[in-house]
């Protein structure tokens, strides 16, 4: 009898201690997470990313990709892990790949691809900031947009045939100006011929320099720039001079009349024999 209570006794507590801890292995812990330190954010926002890992795997990195609404990708980092399992890095929010509102989603991978985890924020779209500026040295005014910076100032290089465009790129990002053919164009002949672009003297090619739209008195171009970039020349075959070069034109032949004038005046005047 004895022994039966002794049986029961340890089936009973065999079956508690089942019961306390089967959740402890039900719990399988994720093996990489992912967190923003908001939920919404609007352009020019800095986003900081941060998240840990289970267990270090030698040698891989956090992959980690921001896609748009429409399931573009905007940008994809790697990113070191540190000793105490955890990682991080800051996306700033903005530019020509960024003009949609809506959710957007992160996405990491660490090693392979049941490693994995994803999190969200809304963002209302990259806006661009559209003016217009006065060229350095004329009373001519040039139309533009731009998103990722700020444009300071625009001034012809009469020698190279170029407008020198000033910015401040704080982000990566994109340049869509309107120039009128009598700032600046590029043709052989009558007919058009293709500007050429560069960014901080690089040059620049399709897709990320294009001419959009064309007309009898306007030329329109967009250019992308990464961020920190400082200057965009546009090379053509014409440019307007600046003032103080129209200035000096004009004085030149300003001079050269009066020196004409003045000895007409005195061929005029001399006795005739």
């Amino acid at each position: 009898m004895m022994k039966t209570h002794l049986s029961v006794f340890i089936l009973s507590a065999i079956i508690i201690a089942s019961i306390g801890i089967s959740p402890a292995f039900g719990q399988v812990a994720n093996p990489v997470t992912v967190t923003t330190d908001k939920t919404s954010y609007l352009d020019g926002d800095k986003v900081l990313v941060t998240g840990e890992v289970t267990q270090l795997l030698s040698g891989f990195p956090i992959s980690l990709t921001l896609i748009a609404p429409n399931g573009n990708v905007v940008t994809i980092e790697q990113i070191e892990i540190s000793p105490d399992n955890k990682y991080s890095t800051e996306l700033t929010l903005g530019g020509p790949l960024m003009t949609m509102g809506g959710t957007y989603t992160i996405e990491v991978q660490y090693g392979t691809q049941n490693r994995t985890a994803q999190t969200t924020f809304t963002f209302p779209g990259s806006v661009s900031h559209g003016t217009s500026i006065k060229v350095t040295g004329s009373d001519l005014m040039v139309n533009y947009k731009i998103t990722g910076g700020k444009l300071l100032s625009i001034t012809p290089d009469v020698k190279s045939k170029s407008l020198i465009i000033a910015i401040n790129a704080t982000q990566d990002g994109s340049l869509t100006i309107t120039l009128p053919r009598s700032v600046i164009d590029s043709k052989e002949g009558d007919k058009d011929t293709d500007f050429f672009a560069l960014v901080d003297l690089e040059e620049v090619s399709a897709p990320e320099f294009e001419e959009i739209e064309t007309t009898d008195t306007d030329r329109t171009l967009r250019i992308d720039f990464p961020v920190g970039a400082e200057e965009i020349e546009i090379v053509g075959t014409f440019v307007i001079p600046e003032f103080g070069a129209i200035a000096v034109m004009i004085l030149a032949v300003a001079i050269i009349s009066i020196i004409a004038i003045s000895a007409k005046s005195r061929l005029s005047i001399m006795p005739r024999y």
